[in-house]
């Protein structure tokens, strides 16, 4: 189904992969009638071909990245603008698209919403955007219909900023590299490397998009196979693919922890263009005669069978029919990975969802950028036409992605065909994805067409003593359950006729309701601020020396963003950032907030002039003991922060909120093995935190201790990798830090305290 090359290989002519190995030279100038370099043949991707058009730095190992255009969501947007603002933003210098699909249907705030929806709007107007309503259309949808051409490249404020499937090239990443773009700086990074994935035959008839992303997750993720690297998918299988079930496939590339992907394109990617008005985006992308890849990832696609992703990640798959056959064995494994997720702090099982020796679920959603697709929701339509999903605890919601979608529903009749079940079709909306709505019952299973399954990610509230959980399935088996009234069900196990209505995108629904300012910027235009839009608070530069108190250890194999600042209720509270703090950790670690404020209180007593130990008493045999060998050591120039330590944190959403979360608390660095994925660590930079790593699982520390950093601004200002640390006890306790590689401006930007101080006018 999924295997993975051992080392890179070459492909020829876009069809015949050459792993490398002992006589590869040869084979190959025995068939191109030439040498071939890796070097030469690397440049032959359509990854490098388009990183090498979008370089500004003359030097393609290490890139500076221009984006075409940007795009962000209602509960990124307000923060990027606001950080950009406060930098001199005078006018949007590339197409910036703010669309209103995360805090359009949120039940909690008062006018926290559309306050944020209005400050969006008079933004557009005044800096030369573009704003979409809410319930027009999610972000990733209007990006495929309105933003997305041949060989450009888009920034997104969310991480499933995925277009490659329209020859794309677009990036996930926090909202302060949103700004650097919007400030004209640059998207600085290593030339990543590129993987292929190789797709061969074509899926067997009820198998979905989702069904293959889940396959390829499952065989990459925990082997970190594709981190940080561009998926190229190539091979002879691309063109067995429509448009819509290529990017099914590509928006869940994001839950590999690769940086971006690409396809080559072909003239069903043509049509696609066609149908939405925009045949002049359509560009031909194919690799070299000869390319070389770091890796193959080949899928052999009439081999992938419905799949299911269970609690509590995308990576923990199965065949649905290898779930049935060895139902109580899995089940027993998702309790022992809940004791890890949840740290025990709630009762978990799925063993009585057991009937008859059955799989039940009490819930189906189809929704969002993965799953609100119209090739999805019409192929589960056909499934369930003349069925009804019965009238007991399961119940089926189906959110299409885009109103021009849903209008298409409805004129072809398939949005009839649904509702005759008993499953409700509701408007453009990303909440089942994040928590934001349908959240299910206590101890329910909900199965889901989204982009996660994440511990909470479904809306229970841990901290509460609830938790329901999500399972990821592809929209054709989920209409398959609910044909069968909630037991679980592979779409190849019911007999459906798929029907493949062509897709009719009627472009007036766009303009007749969103505001296109067409680049043109209004300075005249007030924005409007809404009483919870607040400005950051001031934060201050690194100092000469940092003593750091541990607040939080977590030692889960893989911390999520979900994990560091919850996602769902926190929604309506990601323009205030002093609000938003209050909810850090809240799920994974709720004691960390306040202990967090203490060393706060400590640092800002410093800030002000006073002695930090009357603020904190416990810091005065602290610093009697650094001082005991550092006697030069004062208020001055030690500055008071806490961190946390985790195994491996940042896996999951974009929201730079993750980081700058903890520094409006105080937090000055992070210690981690390793950063499950480079965008949560380029927040933690911008948000002037230090990204330490210590690479051993001997921990010198415990939750608690205080860590004396002497010297840290010179160290960083000399670039050294490693850093001298020590515990404080009685005495100083030894051990080093690392820093990883940084640029010349991460530096800066750490060493200025963040990025508004580095770009502040």
């Amino acid at each position: 189904m999924v295997t993975l090359s051992k080392g890179g290989a070459y492909l020829l002519n876009g069809t015949e992969v050459i792993e490398v190995a002992g006589d590869t030279d040869e084979l190959l100038k025995s068939k191109l009638g030439r040498s071939v370099s890796k070097e030469e043949a690397a440049k032959n991707t359509i990854a490098y071909n388009i990183l090498e058009q979008h370089n500004t730095s003359g030097n393609m190992d290490k890139l500076q990245i221009k984006f075409d255009k940007l795009t962000s969501h209602d509960i990124t947007f307000v923060g990027i603008i606001q950080t950009a603002r406060a930098s001199g933003l005078e006018k949007f210098p590339i197409p910036y698209v703010l669309t209103n699909c995360h805090n359009s249907l949120c039940a909690v705030g008062g006018t926290i919403n559309e306050d944020d929806h209005m400050f969006g709007l008079t933004c557009a107007k005044k800096y030369g955007g573009v704003y979409v309503p809410p319930h027009q259309a999610v972000i990733h949808q209007f990006a495929r219909e309105m933003l997305a051409g041949g060989g450009k490249m888009i920034l997104g404020s969310d991480s499933h900023t995925r277009y490659g499937a329209l020859g794309t090239m677009a990036m996930g990443e926090g909202g302060p590299e949103l700004v650097k773009q919007l400030l004209s700086q640059t998207y600085d990074i290593n030339m990543p490397g590129v993987i292929a994935v190789y797709l061969s035959g074509e899926p067997v008839k009820g198998v979905g998009p989702q069904d293959v992303a889940l396959a390829i997750i499952g065989a990459v993720f925990a082997n970190g196979y594709v981190k940080n690297k561009v998926l190229e998918f190539v091979g002879p299988g691309v063109s067995s693919l429509s448009a819509d079930f290529r990017i099914g496939i590509d928006v869940m590339t994001t839950e590999t922890t690769c940086l971006s992907s690409i396809w080559k394109t072909d003239d069903k990617i043509k049509d696609f263009y066609d149908i939405h008005g925009r045949s002049e985006e359509y560009k031909e992308l194919n690799p070299g005669d000869v390319a070389y890849y770091d890796g193959v990832v080949y899928v052999e696609l009439d081999k992938v069978k419905p799949m299911i992703a269970m609690p509590f990640h995308p990576s923990n798959t199965y065949t649905i029919e290898e779930l049935n056959a060895n139902l109580m064995d899995i089940l027993d494994d998702c309790e022992k990975k809940a004791l890890v997720s949840l740290d025990g702090q709630v009762e978990f099982t799925l063993k009585d969802k057991v009937r008859d020796g059955k799989l039940y679920v009490e819930q189906g959603i189809i929704a969002g950028c993965a799953g609100g697709g119209f090739e999805n929701i019409c192929a589960a339509a056909d499934i369930l036409k003349g069925k009804s999903i019965g009238a007991d605890e399961f119940t089926l919601s189906v959110y299409p992605a885009s109103t021009p979608i849903y209008v298409e529903l409805a004129r072809n009749g398939k949005l009839a065909d649904l509702m005759a079940t008993g499953a409700i079709v509701k408007t453009a909306f990303c909440g089942p994805c994040f928590g934001a709505g349908d959240t299910p019952a206590n101890n329910a299973l909900s199965i889901r067409h989204s982009t996660r399954n994440f511990p909470n990610r479904e809306g229970s509230k841990l901290q509460n003593g609830q938790i329901s959980s999500v399972a990821l399935m592809d929209a054709r088996s989920i209409a398959a359950t609910a044909a069968n009234k909630g037991f679980l069900t592979a779409a190849t196990d019911v007999d459906a006729e798929f029907t493949n209505p062509r897709y009719f995108f009627d472009k007036t629904i766009y303009e007749n309701r969103v505001f296109d300012s067409k680049g043109v910027a209004d300075p005249t235009v007030e924005i409007k601020f809404g009483p919870n839009i607040k400005d950051w608070p001031k934060m201050v530069e690194l100092t000469d020396n940092l003593i750091l108190k541990v607040v939080s250890e977590i030692h889960d194999p893989v911390t999520t963003t979900d994990e560091l600042i919850p996602s769902g209720e926190t929604s309506s509270y990601r323009s205030n950032p002093l609000g938003l703090a209050e909810f850090t950790l809240s799920r994974k670690d709720p004691a960390y907030v306040g202990k967090a404020k203490e060393v706060q209180a400590a640092e800002k007593a410093r800030e002000a002039g006073e002695c930090p130990c009357t603020a904190l008493d416990e810091l005065r045999p602290v610093m009697d003991t650094i001082k005991s060998v550092y006697k030069d050591i004062n208020k001055e120039n030690i500055g008071i922060g806490s961190t946390i330590y985790a195994v491996k944190p940042g896996d999951g959403s974009a929201r730079e909120q993750a980081a700058s979360c903890q520094k409006v608390l105080g937090g000055w660095a992070n210690i981690a093995k390793e950063y499950a994925t480079k965008r949560y660590r380029s927040n933690l930079i911008n948000w002037g935190m230090l990204p330490f790593l210590f690479d051993s699982d001997d921990l010198p520390f415990s939750n608690g201790d205080y860590i004396f950093i002497p010297d840290i601004a010179e160290a960083v200002r000399e670039k050294r990798s490693e850093i001298k640390a020590y515990v404080v006890k009685d005495e100083l306790k030894e051990f080093e830090l690392k820093l990883g590689e940084l640029t010349d401006d991460e530096r800066e930007i750490i060493l200025k305290g963040c990025l508004i101080n580095y770009n502040r006018v």
